[in-house]
């Protein structure tokens, strides 16, 4: 490579260092209500969530088959088998998660949306400014194929003019 195009080359890589984007970062305030929907969706999304709910199934089912009041801990059942209060407490868990996982995607999705409507909005600039680049290369080719074709003209009209009509230049045949 030459001297110039490292030199290019190297301030292009320290400009990307130090370049901000000229863009804000887009920012979503979220409410009281949408943190919470997050933050239970983060927690419901974990395995955190596993291990306390199999925890407190098993101790649920435990308490209620008899088996801690059996070994003597004293704890009485209080939901016997099919366990119809703990169907309805999942039931509902299962309400109310679903609801804010649904809170979480709305937001996601407003979200995912505005990126792409930046993503449009680039895209249109950058078809602006390759089309501008094009028609400038297009004016650019033209004109070099103008020069050229003037260049051409003038060595032929100054070759016609210094030629004895055997093809060679007069300065040659004086030799």
């Amino acid at each position: 490579m030459t001297v110039h195009l490292t030199q290019a080359l190297d301030r292009v890589a320290e400009w990307e260092k130090h370049h901000v984007s000229a863009l804000p970062r887009p920012r979503f305030p979220r409410s009281a209500e949408e943190r919470l929907a997050d933050g239970i969706t983060a927690f419901a999304g974990s395995m955190k969530f596993v291990y306390v709910h199999t925890t407190w199934f098993g101790l649920w089912i435990l308490i209620n088959v008899g088996i801690l009041f059996a070994v003597g801990i004293g704890i009485d059942p209080f939901d016997p088998f099919p366990f119809g209060l703990l169907t309805m407490v999942v039931s509902l868990e299962a309400i109310f998660l679903s609801t804010f996982v649904m809170i979480a995607q709305n937001r996601l999705s407003q979200i995912a949306e505005a990126r792409a409507q930046a993503d449009y909005e680039c895209n249109l600039l950058t078809e602006k400014e390759v089309a501008k680049l094009l028609h400038l290369v297009q004016a650019l080719v033209e004109h070099q194929i103008l020069t050229a074709q003037q260049v051409a003209d003038a060595l032929d009209a100054a070759g016609s003019e210094s030629s004895n009509g055997l093809g060679q230049p007069a300065e040659q045949i004086q030799r």
